[in-house]
């Protein structure tokens, strides 16, 4: 008897132990599956929607298009080819993915798809605005963190295939809104918001300089300003609106500006100082993008008062610069953090990961985001009032010298001061000589279909 109940517990613990590693098996298949689906030639992906329902990705293929109908944000979207691995779509292949365990693999009634934020009309619009040029512009709600349009120039109709893949303008296959470029003046924005974290608004609006043209910097060398004559003495208000170089290159050397505490404020706003960070990206929906990045190691070392104005070793990306402007425009220091999908439907059609908006610690006080907005908008009231008809923006330009000066692009960072229309964004126009395009006049197209997009 003693033998027969002991068999009886030892095979009672073999069925046990065979139940147990059946769920478990079943849980890892169900786990694993769309995995293994998504890496096999059975792959058949959902769509990709804009906020309006247009589509921006049709993973079945099986739909036409008009010519050039993806054009605008293909190399944002991307697709599921393989040549393009920074994309939408190809980090984000498990949500698109018309396959689950329990109910297989459904080629055409799969609901599998991802909705996004960006409005397809206005990204067309401000593409056609660039008339060919090469460059890049990105805008969101500030409020929301809902990016809106992120185009980028060359770029391409993925439904065209990349057979001429040889003869791809250079930056063709990436959204350059993610990566870093010189800011130029832009950067200017940044050292502001670094004076007033240190000095304070009275200090900083105390301090006068002057600018002959040139300025001799106590490292022995040359700070040129762009215009030849000079601005003669002004203080940081006109020293923004006139973006001038010998201003800041003083209000570097100058000792109510130490060093180590503007390297504190930037660190704060997210830069790597002097090649000290090992992670350099940020993720959007699983999209790298580059963290900006400069050289600071003596205040009046060329170098690093060039970086303070926007040249040297300091890059940052359009997207960033466009995050900054949240904190300015919300006024209380703390970006608000961009989002691409606002949610995703499963293979059954059941909505989920709906997205929230979110803020980043505060990376400067709100008194300086309240001053410099002041700033900005001031700048934008007395220099693209004209332009920019019938909108309250606070802007920065920048003009940045890239190819070791064989090329200039310029930049326009700012933000909408309106609640119905609360946009911040960044443009870039490359090689700005060679084209009648402004950055201003693309902020104008942007804005004029954003606002009717919202009406």
């Amino acid at each position: 008897m003693k033998s027969i109940k002991r068999c009886q517990r030892v095979i009672s613990l073999f069925i046990v132990a065979f139940i147990l590693g059946m769920i478990v098996l079943v849980v890892k298949i169900q786990r694993e599956a769309s995995f293994y689906m998504i890496n096999s030639d059975k792959l058949c992906l959902g769509m990709v929607y804009d906020k309006n329902g247009d589509v921006l990705f049709d993973g079945t293929g099986e739909n036409e298009y008009p010519d050039g109908h993806f054009i605008d944000i293909g190399n944002l979207i991307g697709d599921d080819k393989g040549q393009m691995d920074n994309t939408l779509v190809a980090k984000n292949l498990k949500r698109l993915n018309n396959y689950s365990f329990t109910a297989g693999l459904k080629e055409s009634g799969g609901k599998a798809a991802i909705y996004t934020t960006l409005d397809h009309t206005a990204n067309r619009a401000v593409y056609d605005a660039f008339a060919g040029n090469d460059g890049c512009a990105v805008a969101y709600n500030y409020k929301t963190g809902e990016i809106l349009v992120c185009t980028s120039l060359p770029s391409l109709d993925v439904t065209k295939g990349y057979d001429d893949i040889e003869n791809f303008r250079s930056g063709t296959l990436i959204s350059k809104n993610m990566y870093k470029t010189v800011p130029g003046s832009t950067q200017k924005v940044s050292t502001v918001i670094a004076a007033l974290e240190i000095m304070g608004p009275n200090k900083l609006f105390s301090k006068r300089f002057n600018c002959t043209g040139s300025y001799h910097n106590k490292g022995g060398n040359d700070i040129d300003c762009h215009q030849s004559y000079g601005h003669g003495e002004q203080d940081i208000q006109q020293a923004v609106e006139n973006s001038c170089n010998p201003f800041f290159a003083q209000l570097v050397e100058d000792d109510d500006f130490p060093l180590n505490k503007i390297k504190n404020v930037f660190n704060d706003m997210g830069y790597a100082i002097n090649a000290d960070e090992d992670d350099n990206y940020f993720d959007i929906d699983g999209i790298k993008c580059e963290k900006a990045s400069t050289t600071l190691n003596d205040p009046y070392e060329f170098k690093t008062q060039w970086g303070c104005i926007g040249q040297g070793d300091t890059m940052v990306s359009p997207i960033q610069l466009m995050m900054w402007e949240s904190a300015i425009a919300n006024e209380n220091g703390k970006m608000t953090m961009p989002y691409l999908i606002d949610h995703v439907t499963d293979v059954n059609g059941k909505e989920k990961d709906k997205a929230k908006t979110q803020t980043s610690d505060r990376i400067f006080t709100s008194d300086t985001a309240s001053t410099v907005k002041e700033i900005l908008l001031t700048n934008g009231q007395n220099h693209y009032a004209y332009s920019i008809p019938g909108y309250n923006i606070g802007v920065k330009s920048g003009t940045a010298q890239v190819f070791e000066g064989a090329q200039e692009n310029s930049l326009l960072v700012g933000f909408v001061d309106d609640p119905s229309l609360p946009v911040a964004f960044c443009v870039v126009i490359e090689n700005k000589n060679n084209t009648w395009i402004t950055t201003d006049s693309i902020v104008k197209v942007m804005l004029d279909s954003l606002s009717r997009s919202n009406n």
